[in-house]
């Protein structure tokens, strides 16, 4: 198997996503389109301090995995960090790219936050994020799960 890199995205737009958004939303989610509409109208760009998106591409360059880091929006404190709109293509689930992009999302929570929140409803998607360190429970506002670093 290749190895794969998480890659810093600057322009959303330098990908096409076509593939993600229709996949995402035959499985039930529409947070990859949201993430695009959001991008597009300039709501949420990943652009601020403490903020990314990033993304892992296959050999010929498309994107098979994505997410992002905000500040949290349901929250006034500046310390608390969202994962955002995290998904992987069913071709390159299981193959440890969702690890990958996961860790390096959580690194860079860990320069810019003391809390990494996620909100998610799926039993697969609960059993991921526990086997990788987050707690499940409902502290922090409209989260399921989250990771406190140590200062």
């Amino acid at each position: 198997m290749k190895r794969f890199d998480v890659k810093h995205i600057n322009n959303l737009f330098n990908f096409n996503l076509d593939g993600l958004i229709q996949q995402s939303k035959e499985d039930g989610f529409h947070f990859v389109e949201r993430l695009v509409n959001d991008y597009s109208n300039g709501s949420n760009t990943f652009n601020h301090a403490g903020e990314g998106l990033f993304g892992v591409c296959n050999e010929e360059g498309g994107l098979v995995a994505i997410g992002g880091l905000n500040r949290d929006p349901f929250s006034n404190e500046q310390y608390i960090g969202r994962l955002r709109r995290f998904y992987v293509s069913k071709a390159y689930r299981r193959n440890g790219i969702g690890s990958l992009l996961v860790q390096r999302i959580i690194d860079e929570a860990k320069g810019n936050y003391k809390i990494l929140v996620l909100h998610t409803d799926t039993e697969q998607a609960d059993k991921f994020y526990t086997s990788i360190g987050f707690s499940k429970g409902d502290l922090y506002s409209n989260s399921s799960h989250f990771m406190e670093f140590n200062s």
